[in-house]
């Protein structure tokens, strides 16, 4: 839900970095966590305060991050050269013209941060003696090189300090700076203009606006420390999504859905999942996938861009890939795979199959190893299966073909034409049996083994 604001409010995210230590060609910011990029849980987070404008200012391989936001409302800024975040802040000066309301400034590689921690920053800045500007604090287990804040009881900041430039006292304390900050539009640029390059780096540090001489800033904290946590790493990467996994499990079975072993389940980001469905160990879900209650994820399955109704049975070692539709009852089993299938109430494939492109109406039955033909190399083909049809084991589908209703395929057949309803469909040729045949085949063979030919 949107929320409403007294003043209109922006948003500006970093993501110039190099994110070398990424190795990667793919830039930092577009990394997956639960399937989508980095950037996009961020930017999903603003857009749900409702900004008026946001910003994503950008540096090496920016490029592809223009692309990556094409279709949002969003405004690119460049940082050409690397000279800080209180230079890569300045970049978007231009796209906020003429804007008179409050920025957050967020970094895209920290990515986790709630739009509720974002709405409190954002009612600090505008309550009481409004300070010059605020900052987002944390306490982390190690505080490392992250930079410190001394602050008053009332939460006013005495001194901010990069760790680099702190003596060992103000390196003892235990607030930390996440780097996420809030402040006036009105104020934050006429402040960057006013910061030096003067420390260890030689950079602009954007923290610098905080202890420039007037008014004070203040410093909230954040109840949950991985909101603030970077990814500068694959490792980092992975701890960060263990823990967006960790809390999206956590919260599945508050809803009412059954994990057995719930560290072995893998959520997307969009992963809708009904009260009442089981997921047995180690299951994947990619993007797109929807659960209706009562539904069964039996073990080792993967599962994305499929819809499943209500106590369906999936599994175990299925694959459903992105197109299926389950209806009510339906079942997948073991070692079946399916794309752009729809399988109506109660149809059933159970083991050992393919099904593409295909739909199956309610009730039918696929035997074992049955597949659909969809693709002759160049176009894909569909499948239509009638209401209460069976198809036997072992069956070859070749699309397009339709199969009517009630009508039953034999076992080992393969279907290049279409089958009337009620028909019985049998493709084979007939079974021959030649009496002693393998006595002597046999015989013949064991004696020219034994003479070494």
């Amino acid at each position: 839900m949107t929320t409403k604001h007294n003043r209109p409010l922006a948003a500006i995210i970093l993501a110039a970095g190099q994110g070398t230590r990424m190795k990667s060609v793919l830039h930092k910011v577009l990394h997956p966590i639960a399937g989508k990029p980095m950037l996009h849980h961020l930017l999903d987070s603003v857009a749900a305060l409702g900004v008026e404008r946001t910003v994503v200012v950008v540096g090496a391989g920016g490029e592809q991050v223009e692309a990556s936001v094409a279709g949002r409302d969003v405004s690119i800024a460049w940082q050409r050269e690397q000279l800080g975040t209180g230079h890569a802040v300045a970049q978007a000066k231009d796209a906020l013209g003429g804007f008179a309301g409050d920025v957050l400034i967020l970094y895209g590689d920290v990515p986790l941060v709630s739009a509720a921690t974002l709405q409190r920053m954002v009612d600090r800045l505008n309550f009481g003696i409004e300070p010059r500007c605020v900052v987002l604090g944390f306490r982390p287990d190690d505080a490392g090189a992250y930079g410190r804040i001394l602050a008053g009881n009332d939460g006013a900041i005495v001194k901010m300090v990069e760790y680099k430039d702190a003596d060992e006292a103000e390196r003892a304390a235990p607030l930390c700076n996440s780097g996420l900050m809030a402040a006036r539009a009105s104020d934050l640029f006429v402040l960057l203009d006013s910061i030096g390059n003067d420390n260890a780096a030689g950079e602009y540090y954007l923290p610098d606006i905080v202890m420039l001489p007037g008014q004070s800033s203040a410093v909230i904290e954040v109840e949950d420390a991985s909101e603030v946590a970077g990814v500068n790493s694959r490792a980092e990467l992975a701890g960060l999504e263990g823990v967006w996994q960790a809390k999206r499990r956590t919260a599945a079975m508050a809803d009412g859905v059954t994990l057995i072993a719930p560290e072995t389940v893998w959520f997307s980001h969009d992963t809708a999942i009904a009260r009442d469905v089981t997921v047995e160990p180690n299951v994947w879900f990619g993007p797109g996938v929807s659960i209706a209650s009562g539904a069964t994820i039996h073990a080792f399955s993967h599962i994305e861009g499929a819809s499943i109704g209500a106590h369906c049975e999936v599994g175990p070692f299925a694959r459903l890939r992105p197109g299926t539709v389950l209806e009510e009852k339906a079942k997948i089993g073991n070692f079946v795979e399916t794309k752009k299938a729809h399988l109506g109430k109660g149809a059933k494939a159970n083991h050992l199959s393919y099904i593409g492109d295909a739909y199956v109406g309610a009730g039918a039955n696929i035997g074992a190893g049955t597949i659909t033909c969809n693709y002759d190399g160049y176009f894909k083909y569909q499948t239509v299966i009638g209401e209460g049809a069976f198809i036997g084991s072992n069956t070859a589908l070749v699309a397009p073909v339709t199969i009517g209703a009630g009508a039953i395929v034999g076992a080992g057949s393969t279907i290049t034409a279409d089958v009337e309803p009620d028909a019985l469909a049998l493709v084979r040729p007939p079974q021959q049996a030649k009496l002693g045949w393998a006595a002597r085949f046999r015989a013949v063979m064991g004696a020219k083994k034994a003479a070494g030919k």
